[in-house]
């Protein structure tokens, strides 16, 4: 089984599920999970999680994410974007100045109501699927955070912008809050999602050179291994005759590790084995003097 991350450039008029069954014919395994939805016209990032990298889902699609987008003004539409059905149209009589001025006022907190087209659940049923029976319901705002918005070109009525977000942002409805904003409707036309955490447009690679990959017997070349995602957290070593404990996903003390070093109370550290088989994260707990497992990555064939 191949256990790692790989990063995949979606190609329009793929769901990301069709990313994963793709992934699973050319990996010949079942366990892969994809970090983030994008919706069939974006295109983009998109990690995908193999054996035990599984467990990085949740993990992943917590982490901030950066979009390049295209907004189309003086358009409304169900979907908020270009490829639904178009509920009104505008004439756009707005500079270039109130456009930056309206877009920038998102930037920071802000309380995004989700589309309607979208995969969150009202009372156990996908709203999608209530709004593709004609049931528009209640939503209410949820937080999010916009922490960078740049225009990267504006030829009205068409604006160009890169946006850095939280977990759950719908870039769809910023653009329609953005047109709201300005009085005269927006939708999106175009979204490509340029980076999720540390994995970026640079890593990425589409199915089809992942199966030439696959073809030439070189697709190990193309999986990062799981420990890359905490390239940040302090790395320790478990003293061989202490294995035992974190093979079976045991709390450990410092003696019992090659560095015997303690860091900050929950601090989350990578630990390995002395032959450096990644085990897991693990977290400083200083009352009880040992380090307790946060999440742990056994690989296991």
């Amino acid at each position: 089984m191949i256990n790692g991350i790989t990063v995949i450039y979606k190609e329009a008029g793929f769901t990301s599920h069709d990313v994963v069954a793709k992934m699973r014919g050319i990996c010949g395994q079942k366990k892969i999970g994809h970090t983030g939805t994008l919706d069939p016209m974006a295109t983009g990032v998109l990690p995908v999680c193999l054996g035990s990298a599984t467990k990085l889902c949740d993990m992943l699609a917590d982490r901030d994410k950066e979009y390049v987008a295209e907004l189309l003004l003086g358009v409304e539409t169900d979907s908020q974007d270009t490829t639904g059905q178009v509920l009104a149209e505008h004439s756009v009589e707005v500079t270039e100045a109130q456009i930056y001025q309206a877009a920038f006022s998102f930037i920071g907190d802000y309380g995004q109501v989700p589309p309607m087209y979208s995969a969150l659940k009202v009372n156990g049923k996908k709203l999608y699927e209530l709004a593709r029976a004609g049931k528009e319901v209640e939503r209410k705002a949820r937080p999010v955070k916009i922490r960078e918005l740049e225009i990267l070109e504006c030829a009205i009525p068409v604006v160009r912008f890169r946006v850095v977000c939280t977990k759950g942002t719908y870039i769809r409805t910023l653009c329609a809050d953005i047109g709201g904003k300005l009085g005269c409707g927006g939708a999106m036309r175009k979204l490509e999602r340029t980076r999720v955490g540390a994995f970026g447009l640079e890593n990425a690679r589409t199915l089809g050179e992942m199966q030439k990959l696959k073809d030439d017997n070189r697709l190990p070349e193309a999986v990062l291994p799981v420990d890359s995602v905490f390239a940040e957290c302090p790395a320790l070593h478990v003293r061989s005759d202490f294995c035992r404990l974190v093979d079976n996903g045991n709390a450990f003390l410092m003696e019992q590790t090659r560095e015997k070093e303690s860091y900050a109370p929950g601090r989350w550290v990578r630990v390995y084995r002395p032959d450096e088989s990644f085990v897991g994260i693990y977290a400083w707990e200083a009352e009880q003097k040992r380090y307790k497992p946060v999440k742990m990555f056994l690989e296991k064939d």
